[in-house]
């Protein structure tokens, strides 16, 4: 039977049970159906709007900051009658509000946008059509991971209300100003409030987490044996692996926390001297503790953001280039080798902190060496692309720039992570310029990237090409004159997190370089809001999707109807004859999943 007449006879399956299907769940309520829905690609919704509305707030917070950053000595009043007093005094950005807007930017940024919105997203919706299940495992467990992780953020929302102020000691939270509340007026109730919105995510992260290793392993439709899977799922279930094996460690730091900030135990604190308090009495504590507890969490955590986009990167170049995958397996064992190595490296984040020169070098050949499955993933996307029949839609542009930031963010790390070199540059701009560029501006390339793809499958409706095209060059291009200068920056020493740089005769040379970057933050952030609305324009205005396989993809999410309801299939779930990217194969474009191989057929 050919390709063709296969899709058919299938649509018309779907045709013929579709009134059934609809009629199975009339009953469903606006509360049941858009609240508290346990169907995975609501909650897949559910989860991208919140990510973007904490991208759109971190992305202002960016901007806020840059303002001080660029122009030191300007009076922006009107920012007064927006943001009020305590942020915004004479005209300026206030100390206290330009430390607490950098905490909050790097912790909604890192946790609630490229984790919760990036795995919360396309794990929801892509595992369950990706390896032909009806739903996930649990979908009230499912349900609960959303309404946790919305929790988180109404608490971190709030955290910014109070009257002394959001927590404003980093967002990696280093004691000794996250465990002492008279540290500095950011380290009162919003700190506390940041520890309970951090607690009620990690309880999301674990739900959801635990859920989607439970749906890979145990719900895999007929013929979906786990080396036919595509990469994509391969990627989030390392990615739900990370996470569950490394989230309970900063809980249990943060927990450690809390009874040094109420309950006077000295985890944290030893011999401080405080202004104004004098000598506390706590003895025996080591802020170098929470450090390690932080950082075992800290690394993987780079991962569980990058390995969900390094998936979904896959599964785009491969369809769009319209060859299979190059090296399936090697591209499996790079993620399995990154999943390994992502926890005995976490020290590295701490040459600094008095770590004994020896094993200093331990783990600077373990850091060194989680280069080379990274490698392995670079040259493999590169040789997918090579002679390619590339179609250049947003989504493959995204995962183009993906590839590009993850090479040129990647090289930077080899610097960081010899710890010789580390001396100098830790907690310079080169370290921003790196973590931004490999991990934030790369995760957010494959979320973008994620986003156009499966875009009519999420709202059957297609996201408009031109706006997709303007949003990608002025970000990419953004986004290398925002962070590649800062590489300059920290190589001449500039420190990070600091209010104000004209007053350093020798950061003074960098003032117009300032200006520059602030300024190009601040036009990209404007193509977000671009972006922004063409995506919720077209979720309701977009042109209607007419065909069940818009990008004539190989995967079994495509085979269901354009609109799916819940349970996936109206009919029969398909069984799976092949793996998922015979691109270009015997003379046929594509195959999907659910084609039966042929007698004459050729092996992969």
């Amino acid at each position: 039977m050919s390709n063709e007449s296969v899709l058919h006879s299938h649509a018309e399956v779907h045709a013929a049970h579709g009134d059934h299907h609809e009629q199975h769940h009339h009953h469903e309520t606006f509360l049941t159906k858009y609240v508290f829905s346990q169907d995975h690609k609501m909650i897949a919704k559910q989860f991208l709007i919140t990510g973007m509305v904490w991208a759109v707030l971190g992305g202002l917070m960016s901007v806020l900051f840059r303002l001080q950053l660029g122009y030191p000595d300007s009076h922006f009043y009107w920012l007064e009658d927006i943001l009020g007093k305590w942020w915004v005094k004479d005209g300026r950005i206030t100390p206290e509000a330009y430390y607490a807007l950098v905490t909050t930017h790097g912790t909604v940024l890192v946790f609630f946008v490229l984790t919760a919105g990036l795995s919360g997203t396309f794990a929801n919706f892509l595992i369950p059509l990706q390896i032909g299940a009806r739903d996930m495992a649990s979908p009230f467990m499912n349900m609960l991971s959303y309404w946790f992780f919305f929790a988180a953020s109404c608490v971190m929302l709030s955290s910014m209300f109070v009257e002394t102020g959001p927590f404003s000691g980093g967002w990696t939270a280093y004691p000794p100003l996250s465990a002492l509340g008279s540290a500095s007026p950011g380290s009162k109730t919003g700190m506390d409030l940041w520890i309970v919105a951090m607690a009620l995510f990690v309880v999301s992260s674990l739900l959801g987490g635990l859920n989607y290793i439970a749906t890979v392993l145990n719900m895999r439709t007929k013929g979906m044996s786990m080396t036919r899977l595509p990469l994509t799922i391969w990627a989030l279930f390392f990615t739900a692996v990370l996470g569950v094996l490394s989230f309970p460690v900063l809980l249990s730091g943060f927990i450690l926390l809390i009874f040094d900030r109420n309950f006077g135990t000295s985890f944290y604190l030893s011999d401080i001297f405080v202004n104004g308090v004098g000598a506390l009495p706590n003895e025996g504590g080591s802020a170098i503790l929470f450090q390690h507890l932080f950082w075992f969490l800290g690394h993987p955590e780079v991962y569980i953001i990058l390995l969900p986009a390094m998936g979904m990167v896959s599964e785009i170049l491969s369809t769009n280039a319209r060859k299979p995958i190059f090296g399936y397996i090697a591209m499996v064992g790079s993620m399995f080798a990154i999943a390994v190595l992502a926890f005995l490296v976490w020290a590295h984040h701490m040459f600094v902190t008095g770590l004994n020169p020896f094993l200093g070098s331990v783990f600077v050949l373990l850091t060194l060496l989680i280069a080379v499955p990274s490698a392995i993933k670079v040259f493999n996307w590169l040789t997918t692309l090579w002679k390619g029949n590339i179609r250049f839609t947003p989504a493959m542009l995204f995962a183009i720039g993906f590839v590009s930031l993850f090479i040129s963010g990647g090289l930077t790390g080899i610097y960081l992570g010899n710890s010789a070199l580390d001396i100098h540059l830790h907690d310079t701009y080169f370290v921003i310029a790196h973590f931004h560029i490999v991990m934030g501006v790369a995760s957010m390339f494959g979320m973008f990237a994620g986003i156009y793809h499966w875009f009519p499958k999420m709202y059957g409706r297609h996201i408009n090409n031109t706006m997709g095209y303007i949003h990608f060059w002025v970000t990419i291009i953004g986004a290398y004159m925002i962070f590649w200068p800062m590489h300059y920056e920290g190589l001449a020493g500039m420190p990070r997190r600091y209010y104000d740089y004209s007053i350093w005769e020798s950061f003074k040379q960098f003032s117009e370089l300032n200006k520059f970057i602030s300024t190009v933050a601040m036009v990209v952030f404007a193509t977000q809001i671009l972006f922004l609305s063409n995506f919720f324009y077209s979720i309701f205005k977009g042109r209607k999707v007419t065909v069940q396989n818009p990008w004539d993809s190989n995967t079994l999410e495509w085979t269901t109807p354009i609109r799916p309801g819940h349970g996936n299939w109206p009919g029969e779930i398909p069984e799976v004859h092949r793996w998922a990217y015979d691109y270009g194969k015997d003379g046929v474009d594509f195959i999907p999943q659910n084609v039966s191989v042929g007698e004459n057929e050729s092996h992969h």
